[in-house]
This record gives C-alpha cells, structure tokens and sequence, in this order.
C-alpha cells in the first residue's frame, strides 16, 4: 500500500497530497507558485575562515571589525533588491494609474501581471478581403474593424482585442444568421 504524504502551498494555502511514488509537487497545483523554501537575500556576513578559535575574548572585537566592513555596493547599484532599475521602480505608480483609468485590463498571458492599453489600430479597408464564409454568406468581421492594442509593462509582451462595438457587430452577424 502507497502512502500519501502532504504539504501546504506557502502562498495559497491549499493542502497538496502527493503520492510517495511520484514524489513531492515542485509547482502548486492551485495556484501554479513555485513550491519550496522562499527565495532568501544574503547579505554577506563574513566566515572567519583562517583564524585561530582559541581566543574568545578578541572574537567580539573581530564580530565588530566585520560589521564595520560589510559590502553594501549592492544598495548603490541600479539592481536593487528586485533586480530592476530606479526608473522601472518610479514608472510602477504611474503605470497604475494607467491601469486605473482603463476600462478592460487583460492580464498578461505570458508573467500574469495587467496590461496597459496603447491605442487602437483600424484594419481593413480596400486592401482587406474579408472572408466570407459559407455558413452565414457573410464574413464575421465588418470592414474594416478596429482592435485595442495591450502591452505588458512588466515582461512586454503585447496583445490585441477586438473593440467592444466590433465584438457587439460580431455578434450580431453570427446571431442574425443562426
């Protein structure tokens, strides 16, 4: 008889039962997170590799000299704790306005994070041959038709949909012919 064993997803909080055969889940299955110990920041803390142990009264005195000498370039450099630049970090509240004022905000396929809406593009027109298909003589689409134009600020990845007047003529068209 297998036995089952269990674990908790540290960010969904879901109980994870898992086979012993098949071994402990790397990924929740809920919410897709990374399972396993937090990611964890170093700060640099000295190993007194190469001195003498026996002298326990200057051990204090060199704990101190440590301290003192510690590497804090890493809080100047434009890296940061995130990895991302001062500006990115300063560009996070105005793109959240952006997304506040927005009327749809699709998520971004590829990271999950919201994207921002950039402007529209119209498609169609006299170089545009709509296809007319034969089950509603008609094409799907009007000509031309308009889509909103997304991109994530996070990973870049853009995105298109179609306006929402255009979505209601779709509708209309395959609801006319049905």
């Amino acid at each position: 008889m297998q036995e089952q064993q269990s674990q908790v997803c540290q960010w969904c909080h879901s109980e994870i039962i898992w086979d012993e055969e098949v071994g402990p889940e790397t990924h929740c299955p809920h919410c897709e997170n990374e399972l396993g110990g937090y990611r964890s920041v170093q700060v640099g803390l000295a190993s007194g590799e190469g001195k003498a142990k026996d002298d326990d009264d200057n051990d204090d005195e060199d704990w101190q000299e440590e301290e003192d000498e510690q590497d804090t370039s890493w809080m100047n450099d434009e890296n940061g704790f995130r990895g991302g630049s001062r500006s990115l970090l300063a560009a996070e509240g105005v793109i959240q306005r952006i997304i506040d004022e927005q009327l749809e905000v699709p998520e971004c396929p590829a990271c999950r994070e919201y994207m921002i809406e950039t402007g529209t593009q119209k498609i169609g027109g006299d170089g545009y041959q709509p296809t007319e298909t034969q089950a509603i003589g008609i094409s799907v689409l009007p000509n031309p038709y308009t889509i909103h134009l997304y991109v994530c600020p996070s990973c870049y990845h853009t995105a298109s949909f179609l306006s929402p007047r255009d979505r209601e003529e779709m509708v209309s068209r395959l609801e006319a012919n049905s």
